[in-house]
């Protein structure tokens, strides 16, 4: 029998990014989408508590949320799915989220949130910027071999993300994968300060200018070389190294 694999994204379920990973994934697994009905980009792990959700049924195995990719996770593993998903893969994202980036990403939020529920899961975003020309083609052939792998492992610990980013080239042209740590990004210019015709201020969040720190081995260097970074996430937070030397002070 297949595995099951729940796609979700933070693009929407129209992007091109998460039409290309379910038809490459079909391949290998019985695949059902549940993705939010419109742009969720930098939603984080938010939830939708003060108001109903909606779920729209477009295609066999194909839903839509009127919410978060979170609120996604959530609804197709208690309510849509028949069973508990095998593997969870949240993307594919179109640009992308390394170092600083994950604690603001829909993307891998969806995939933290399956985390939380104890499923394998992955978080997948091609490094494309504008109006670069998207090679989403060669993210989605990396994931299906990197599900392969995480569905024969039978010691790999629950509550994980992969948090994987896809250099934008042909797969002729990628130089490999490689196991990173999260990198460190520097945003640049962060708010933006207009005025509009009435004289009032207003401001825009986000700078354009992403550059990332030169750290080895982490996810930006591994970019760089046109390598595909996986980094693993976990859900725990607790700082472990403090938390000792907190536990020698007396209060």
């Amino acid at each position: 029998m297949k595995p099951l694999i729940l796609i979700s994204n933070d693009d929407g379920i129209r992007a091109e990014g998460i039409q290309v990973l379910a038809k490459f994934l079909r391949r290998v697994a019985n695949v059902v989408i549940v993705a939010p009905d419109g742009e969720q980009s930098a939603s984080s792990h938010s939830l939708t508590l003060h108001r109903p959700l909606r779920v729209f049924h477009h295609a066999p195995q194909e839903y839509s949320v009127d919410g978060t990719p979170t609120d996604c996770v959530m609804l197709a593993v208690y309510e849509i799915l028949k069973k508990k998903p095998d593997l969870i893969v949240s993307g594919i994202n179109r640009g992308a989220n390394l170092g600083d980036d994950v604690h603001y990403s829909g993307t891998v939020s969806a995939a933290m949130e399956g985390a939380l529920m104890g499923i394998p899961s992955v978080a997948v975003s091609l490094v494309a910027y504008g109006d670069d020309p998207t090679h989403f083609q060669t993210a989605a052939q990396f994931i299906v071999t990197l599900s392969r792998k995480i569905l024969k492992q039978k010691k790999l610990p629950q509550g994980f993300v992969l948090n994987v980013n896809v250099p934008n080239f042909p797969t002729r042209q990628i130089k490999g994968s490689q196991f990173t740590c999260l990198g460190k990004r520097d945003y640049g210019e962060v708010i933006f300060k207009k005025v509009d015709p009435r004289g009032k201020k207003y401001y825009w969040i986000g700078g354009d200018d992403r550059t990332f720190e030169n750290i080895p081995e982490s996810d930006g260097n591994a970019i760089k070389q046109k390598k595909i970074s996986i980094t693993p996430l976990q859900v725990d937070m607790t700082h472990q190294h403090l938390l000792q030397t907190l536990r020698r002070i007396k209060l």
